[in-house]
């Protein structure tokens, strides 16, 4: 498999006796844009922090870039891997949070410089330089020493991109990424996103952006009842879905 390839196999994960995941099989493509629709409760997250292992998987296996993540091979079976193994797999899978998740006690640069250096021991000079560049690439250049209580929620989200980008990630997980934001901060964080997009970045985004959707996703991905019910590009799922649970999903949000 090559760089940035999502592959996710027969995934089971359940909390209890509540199944959320219910067997996923999904194939991201390097350089794709894959946006997960569906209502709350369908899956879609918990489908997120399984490729990041930030969930065990109950059954089935997520690799990235052909290495299986959480786990190494032994002869036919899966030993889950140390932390710190698990730690450095999780920087090659960036996951930029519905709510920022930005450290309050440290700058804007600070935030953006912390994983490179402390995950995966890169000399913080290094680091520190191309932080500066991410924050200029996310239009916050003038905000390298602000703190994020400083910050609107756009910029905050904006931070949180440019964090996910600083561990040069294969792949991007985006969850519900502007869900948080005021309606008029929405845009400016979509900008970012559209440019990571046209740049060839691997994404996988969960939104309810239905136009973000239709205008930059390769694949289409619809979840109820933590399965894919229906997968495809937006001119198939979005304008001619082929099963009725997809058809009452979008007759309600288009």
């Amino acid at each position: 498999m090559s760089a940035g390839l999502v592959e996710v196999h027969g995934v089971h994960k359940s909390y209890g006796t509540l199944e959320v995941l219910a067997g996923i099989d999904l194939v991201v493509q390097p350089g794709e844009v894959t946006v997960v629709i569906g209502p709350s409760g369908s899956g879609k997250s918990t489908l997120l922090r399984v490729i990041n292992h930030l969930e065990r998987v109950d059954r089935g296996f997520v690799a990235v870039g052909g290495e299986v993540v959480g786990y190494e091979r032994r002869g036919d079976t899966l030993r889950e891997l140390r932390e710190k193994d698990v730690l450095r797999q999780r920087t090659q899978i960036g996951f930029v949070f519905q709510s920022f998740n930005l450290f309050p006690h440290l700058t804007v640069l600070e935030n953006v410089v912390e994983a490179p250096v402390h995950a995966q021991g890169r000399p913080r000079r290094e680091v520190e330089a191309e932080a500066r560049v991410l924050l200029e690439r996310v239009g916050l250049s003038d905000k390298a020493d602000a703190r994020p209580r400083q910050l609107s929620g756009g910029q905050q989200q904006r931070v949180a991109i440019a964090r996910a980008l600083a561990t040069r990630p294969e792949v991007l997980l985006f969850d519900e990424p502007t869900s948080a934001l005021d309606p008029e901060l929405v845009g400016e964080v979509l900008d970012v996103i559209r440019d990571l997009a046209h740049s060839g970045t691997t994404l996988v985004v969960v939104t309810h952006e239905m136009g973000f959707a239709r205008e930059l996703a390769d694949t289409v991905v619809f979840m109820d009842g933590g399965r894919i019910v229906e997968q495809g590009t937006p001119a198939q799922v979005l304008d001619h879905p082929q099963h009725a649970r997809t058809r009452a999903f979008l007759d309600k949000v288009l």
